[in-house]
């Protein structure tokens, strides 16, 4: 038996323990929506299963959430409050970021989905997950629910963004190092942040959140996703850190970081460049804002992006690590993107900026 396959079953036998004495103790399968996105013709429906105590299931607060702050599109609807407030709930409470991680999923879960009047059966996949792909919804452009009953436990509803085909312009955002600062991927930083680090204290980078509103103020249907090789235990905070900072809102895509078939650990390169290629695939009519940082792989993978599909990406915006941040990053002052040359990518039209926070790519990028 390979290493992987080891890891994977101890974890499954771990995890089958956990549900078993869960059960015992009166908990139940919660339902965490996390928020999904469409074209009028295609839609991902994303969430997860975990076991809960019955107290905790679903918070309900009557926060005005939507007030200053800019979501695309004209229908907005309850979920979107109800499930915004839940994540600023959860932030608020400031507690250890290692309470994020221990969670017990709930593989294989029978749930029913409605959606606009349609009934899907499915289940979750061996980590409780949830992504299933729905064609001809029926929904109009803006923030819409779907239904999630599952077999035993609570209903809940998930929130998912359907873009407008008369948007033209798109920005995908990294979040390490891009708009909060978090040393990642470095080890035993990651673990500081992760499993001691209140989760409400991260830092944010000066000037990013303006950044977004205006780089986006022309195209006020223009949809903003946020792509991270983090993991999705600690997306209801990320959301909360949005919220706080007045970024725009928009569907978090994280991964798991569990044991593959083929390895240890999934490949972040490989989870950004698929979710990359699945966002230029479901809306070809857009033009993207790609922002990163230079700590790690982004120069390397926007570039490869745009020069596959040149007339996709609008502009390129990289944020400059300081050399301590760089040093804590991947261990050397010094950027790790020089391996190749912008030069040819300019020089066909897609304009890169690079600046140490969000006021220095504003002075570039909006002149």
């Amino acid at each position: 038996m390979s290493l992987a396959n080891f890891a994977r079953s101890l974890e499954d036998g771990i995890n089958r323990r956990g549900i078993l004495r869960r059960r015992k103790q009166g908990w139940v399968p919660q339902i965490i929506p996390y928020s999904g996105y469409g074209s009028t013709t295609q839609l991902r429906i994303l969430a997860r299963a975990v076991m809960a105590e019955p107290d905790h299931l679903r918070t309900h607060l009557n926060l005005d959430f939507l007030r200053n702050t800019r979501i695309p599109g004209k229908n907005t609807t309850r979920a979107v409050r109800d499930f915004a407030e839940l994540a600023i709930t959860t932030g608020a409470e400031a507690q250890r970021g290692w309470r994020q991680f221990f969670t017990t999923q709930v593989g294989f879960l029978p749930v029913t989905i409605e959606v606009n009047g349609h009934t899907i059966h499915t289940r979750t996949d061996r980590n409780g997950y949830i992504e299933l792909n729905v064609e001809n919804h029926g929904f109009s452009p803006g923030w819409h629910e779907v239904k999630i009953t599952p077999i035993q436990g609570e209903v809940a509803f998930a929130p998912v963004m359907i873009v407008s085909e008369t948007a033209c312009t798109g920005l995908i955002s990294d979040i390490d190092d891009t708009i909060l600062v978090t040393w990642l991927p470095r080890v035993t930083l990651a673990a500081w942040n992760s499993f001691v680090k209140p989760t409400n204290s991260r830092q944010v980078v000066p000037g990013m959140s303006d950044l977004y509103r205006e780089l986006l103020a022309c195209d006020p249907e223009a949809p903003v996703f946020y792509l991270s090789t983090g993991a999705w235990n600690t997306y209801s905070t990320l959301l909360a850190f949005i919220r706080k900072y007045r970024f725009p809102i928009g569907p978090l895509l994280m991964t798991d970081w569990g044991p593959t078939p083929t390895g240890l650990f999934r490949s972040g390169q490989e989870h950004k460049k698929s979710q990359l290629r699945n966002l230029l695939i479901m809306f070809p009519h857009i033009k993207w804002y790609l922002v990163g940082d230079d700590g790690q792989h982004d120069p390397l993978i926007y570039d490869d992006l745009t020069r596959d599909h040149p007339s996709r990406v609008k502009m390129i915006l990289l944020r400059e690590l300081n050399p301590v941040e760089q040093l804590l990053s991947h261990g050397t002052p010094d950027a790790s993107e020089g391996i190749r040359k912008d030069s040819d990518i300019e020089r066909h039209g897609t304009q890169i900026v690079r600046g140490r926070d969000g006021f220095e790519l504003a002075a570039q990028a909006l002149n």
